[in-house]
């Protein structure tokens, strides 16, 4: 019995040497005679713009899949347009908290994207105001504007001012809307909001979808005059 059972351990151990063992030179251990889906292990490597008829056009390049959003992206609803400002004037609210936190971020934001040609305190007596390189700037005070509004110019941007969209996100966007707000209430003399509690402090920010045709602000308060002067 202990025969055969050396026997058995003996073999086994020939087997693992042998199975260990290399056919040559330059292989490695970790190659094997059959493969399933080689591809799975060594993939077919292919240049930006190379020519390849596996690919549709035979080019390597293609453009993404329909309906492909970049990751974080929200839909935004309103159009670019008289109608598309006055429907986010009314319509469209902040949807974040007003808390310190976030008015001490609209701060700092609007300090850097904003303050350069609105002024610190958004009288529009900004640096480049000031050294006559842009004119025209209004104060918050002197429009009647909305978190709606300012957010909406803030997105497409208006006139002279371009769009911030690529430079801030949506959440960074409502805060500066928090910011302005409280400023144009500084300029107006009004009465200081007050900051939400804790339990309303957490929610995230969710993108508002335009209200009925029927709820929307009547198009005759802003047409293109008053379009070419709010410059938020």
């Amino acid at each position: 019995m202990n025969r055969i059972f050396k026997t058995f351990i003996y073999a086994a151990l020939g087997l693992v040497m042998v199975s260990c063992m290399n056919d040559n030179e330059t292989s490695t251990k970790t190659d094997r005679s059959v493969q399933y889906f080689p591809n799975m292990y060594r993939s077919a490597g292919y240049e930006t713009y190379q020519e390849a008829e596996i690919f549709p056009g035979n080019v390597e390049a293609q453009k993404p899949v329909e309906g492909t959003i970049s990751r974080g992206w929200m839909p935004y609803d309103y159009e670019n347009n008289n109608e598309g400002y006055a429907s986010a004037k009314a319509n469209l609210n902040n949807p974040l908290p007003y808390t310190e936190a976030n008015l001490a971020k609209g701060k700092e934001l609007y300090d850097i994207y904003c303050a350069v040609c609105h002024g610190t305190s958004g009288n529009g007596k900004g640096i480049l105001v000031k050294n006559e390189k842009i004119l025209g700037v209004p104060s918050y005070d002197s429009r009647e504007i909305t978190q709606g509004s300012i957010y909406h110019v803030m997105y497409y941007g208006i006139n002279t001012m371009g769009s911030y969209a690529s430079q801030t996100s949506i959440e960074e966007r409502w805060q500066i809307a928090h910011h302005v707000d409280a400023l144009t209430r500084d300029l107006k003399g009004e009465e200081k909001r007050e900051f939400v509690n804790g339990d309303d402090a957490g929610k995230a920010p969710v993108m508002e979808a335009p209200a009925d045709e029927t709820q929307q602000a009547d198009s005759n308060d802003t047409d293109n005059n008053s379009t070419t002067t709010e410059g938020e």
